[in-house]
């Protein structure tokens, strides 16, 4: 399309802006060696083909522990503040593909019994049951599935809602890693309550170290790029954008860019309305593998959000696609997924905005 250019706000407008926006769409209906890592072209590895000006940027060398041998009863602290023995982890429950990745790091596939229904891991796809987890999610269906362990991934859906309290009472052994805390303590805490605290504690000295390793990168950025993390999910089917402290935000602030969701001061994944998306100017569209595959495809993404195309990023066409356990969750993929976007940020913050 022909070359755009984009009156840009102060950052004090811009902020209030994006607030003014993303408050009135919420209205509407609706160590180890560092990791190598690298900048995919568009159609590597057998994967869907992109449009020309996107591409893939993914990390190469996610930590795998091996000759794992795991040892129950495990007794740990559940992250809201129970002390859980853990017995027998043969049918798992797993609330989430950050608890998934690190069963997959350590070798328990086939303990993953039940998965969140868009689960993007193989264990996760492959589990002899898919399940709704959310906040509304009942005890009763939970306990259905006859399950040995439940293993959540958030104090806000699993403990403050006295999910896990519950399955506990009725014998079901329930543990919550928050999703909410550094990558390298949820491999720890998740790791040990398999009973594989070393493999654990190794596995989150290998994830430090690349998130150290894709700080140093971007501490050389020229300067900051914006970017817009876009989702198909989070608020009931609609659009959404990554605000605060989504694990996404975190990724892009240690890469070296500006989540465009942080100038708003909201949290979680939010709708933002058309108006808000050409404000923000956002340099670079980041959205997952499994997000593009709910879309529709790339075509589908610019018709859910069409003022996409209105912004330098969509001007050059310059859309990012990394796996979902690289940037939606943090986990033991986060160090690699954080080295590979602090790479591709560092090509683009010597150009000029």
């Amino acid at each position: 399309m022909p070359d755009r250019r984009i009156s840009r706000p102060s950052t004090a407008a811009l902020a209030a802006c994006l607030a003014l926006a993303l408050a009135l769409a919420a209205c509407s209906p609706s160590a180890p060696p560092a990791a190598t890592t690298g900048v995919a072209p568009a159609t590597a590895g057998g994967a869907t083909a992109l449009p020309g000006g996107w591409q893939r940027v993914v990390g190469v060398d996610v930590p795998d522990a091996e000759g794992v041998h795991p040892r129950l009863p495990a007794t740990v602290r559940s992250d809201d503040g129970v002390e859980v023995t853990v017995t027998d982890s043969s049918r798992t429950i797993a609330g989430g593909d950050d608890v998934i990745s690190v069963m997959e790091a350590l070798g328990l596939d086939a303990q993953v019994f039940a998965a969140p229904v868009n689960t993007a891991t193989a264990a996760g796809r492959a589990a002899p049951k898919q399940f709704l987890f959310n906040r509304t999610t009942g005890a009763e269906g939970v306990l259905s599935l006859d399950a040995t362990l439940f293993v959540g991934n958030s104090l806000r859906r699993h403990g403050n809602s006295g999910l896990a309290g519950k399955l506990r009472d009725a014998g079901l052994p329930a543990v919550i890693v928050d999703d909410l805390q550094p990558a390298p303590d949820k491999v720890r805490k998740t790791a040990a309550l398999f009973g594989a605290a070393e493999a654990g504690e190794r596995l989150a000295t290998q994830v430090q170290a690349q998130l150290d390793e894709a700080a140093r990168i971007a501490a050389g950025h020229a300067r900051r790029p914006k970017v817009i993390h876009v989702s198909a999910t989070g608020a009931g089917g609609q659009p959404t954008v990554g605000g605060a402290d989504t694990a996404a935000a975190a990724l892009i602030r240690l890469a070296g860019g500006d989540n465009i969701g942080d100038a708003a001061g909201v949290s979680d994944y939010s709708v933002l309305s058309q108006e808000g998306i050409v404000a923000a100017a956002p340099e670079v569209i980041l959205v997952s593998e499994h997000d593009l595959e709910l879309f529709g495809g790339a075509d589908a993404l610019w018709t859910q959000y069409p003022t996409l195309r209105q912004t330098p990023a969509g001007a050059a066409g310059r859309v990012w696609v990394m796996p979902d356990v690289q940037l939606k969750y943090t986990s033991v993929a986060s160090g690699a997924g954080a080295i590979s976007l602090a790479q591709a940020l560092a090509a683009l913050a010597d150009k000029a905005p």
